[in-house]
């Protein structure tokens, strides 16, 4: 599939997604939310698809929401807008497949709402994040930057609106990881590829918890997390793959 403003690559068992509209900075367009919609719903369905890294290539990652075609956008078709905003965001928190977000160059509001529906973050020492929305009276997302930071740290990026950089950003948790610009694809091609290796339902049953037992008490949460291991158990492959891990444990100890 072709679109105008993604590119895809394919790899062994994941795919690079490009946000591809660098004279605009790769600004988030009506169209690109469509796109991304659409590629995603796409890559649901592949099972040969394990994992999906994007980003926006070496010199930047988004600059956020085309300012400029939303300055002509019709009172009517605001409703619209913002629904599309939301549904291309959730599309990318609900994929039951990771998501790693490998960011150079600046990540500014939509951009860093991107960024933040990811689940990994891997981040170039270029890269810089933050929420300048309120200089054009605008909110910026603040429930997915409470999830990763905490609410005080949240409540600053938004209110302050002041861009931060990689080796802050993993300082707060906000990334998992700081690399170089020559690296920073490596290091994602490289956490994907690590990822892909482990049984798929397993690893969408991490995603799945991750974001579920945020919300529940404790002893519900051992409870659910219980729920979940005893249906991969289940499973006749979680036993075989169990089986070989023992037998290559028992070779390296006679090796």
């Amino acid at each position: 599939m072709e679109y105008n403003t993604i590119l895809l690559e394919k790899e062994k068992g994941y795919t690079i997604l490009t946000l591809n509209r660098q004279h605009e900075m790769n600004a988030v367009s009506v169209e690109m939310r469509h796109e991304l919609i659409h590629c995603f719903d796409l890559l649901e369905e592949d099972d040969s698809v394990r994992a999906v890294i994007i980003t926006g290539g070496d010199r930047v990652f988004s600059a956020g929401i085309d300012l400029a075609e939303m300055g002509t956008l019709e009172s009517g078709k605001l409703e619209d807008y913002w629904r599309l905003m939301i549904e291309s965001l959730q599309k990318i928190c609900a994929f039951k497949k990771p998501v790693i977000a490998a960011v150079s160059g600046i990540a500014l509001g939509g951009g860093f709402n991107l960024v933040t529906a990811c689940d990994i973050i891997v981040a170039s020492e270029t890269a810089i994040f933050g929420h300048p929305e309120l200089k054009f009276g605008l909110n910026p997302l603040f429930d997915p930057l409470r999830r990763m930071v905490g609410t005080a740290k949240a409540k600053e990026l938004a209110m302050l609106g002041e861009p931060i950089g990689a080796q802050e950003a993993f300082r707060i948790g906000l990334v998992n990881k700081v690399s170089s610009p020559e690296t920073f694809m490596e290091d994602a091609r490289s956490i994907a590829s690590h990822i892909v290796q482990k049984p798929a339902q397993a690893v969408e049953a991490v995603k799945k918890i991750s974001e579920i037992v945020p919300r529940l008490d404790k002893c519900a949460a051992l409870e659910y997390e219980l729920e979940i291991s005893e249906l991969l158990f289940s499973r006749t492959e979680i036993r075989e793959h169990m089986k070989k891990f023992l037998d290559n444990l028992k070779a390296r100890k006679k090796g």
